[in-house]
């Protein structure tokens, strides 16, 4: 991972709000309608409707990863509630594939921010054997990823990416209303 990408971690709140500092390993490639993701990137929820493309890196076909996605702003940045907000969890990913070939325990469901602007995060884990992630966890809403990879014995992760994604109509910013002059004279 170069140095950029990782700035982008810290920067992007990444590390800190979702994991600890780690040292990326494997290379993790992750792209919507064509469109590839760059770490911070803005995607509007209807660029993401659709499950991603997902390739993993690695050397070694027996080699299995397990990837979780994750809103950690649910359901609004200012009071995140939900944190984390699970949105996909695929397990049993054979090394040098594409997470198609991999184990969904959660369905694909789409980020759709009711507000504000959300960090919506990738974070790929390697498993020391296949079947390590057996259930599926009960609820989306106030995942962890830091206990999840504890309790499943996956240690620190070995690629994490992330974009921001805000309502169709956001702008991730106060609008400027321009109206026109109020017509001061009497009639």
């Amino acid at each position: 991972m170069s140095t950029s990408s990782r700035d982008s971690l810290v920067l992007g709140r990444v590390i800190g709000d979702v994991l600890d500092q780690f040292s990326p390993t494997v290379a993790l490639q992750i792209s919507y309608n064509g469109r590839r993701l760059i770490n911070g990137a803005d995607f509007r929820p209807s660029a993401v409707a659709a499950r991603p493309r997902i390739e993993i890196g690695g050397t070694d076909l027996r080699q299995s990863y397990t990837l979780v996605m994750v809103d950690p702003d649910a359901p609004n940045p200012s009071n995140p509630t939900l944190r984390e907000y699970l949105h996909w969890l695929v397990t049993d990913i054979p090394g040098t594939t594409d997470v198609s070939y991999g184990r969904e325990l959660i369905c694909y469901e789409s980020p759709r921010p009711p507000a504000g602007i959300h960090r919506v995060v990738f974070v790929l884990f390697q498993q020391m054997a296949r079947g390590v992630v057996a259930a599926a966890p009960h609820l989306r809403h106030n995942f962890c990823t830091r206990i999840f990879a504890f309790d499943h014995g996956l240690g620190a992760p070995v690629a994490v990416a992330f974009f921001t994604c805000q309502p169709e109509g956001g702008t991730g910013g106060r609008r400027l209303v321009i109206r026109p002059p109020r017509n001061t004279r009497p009639s």
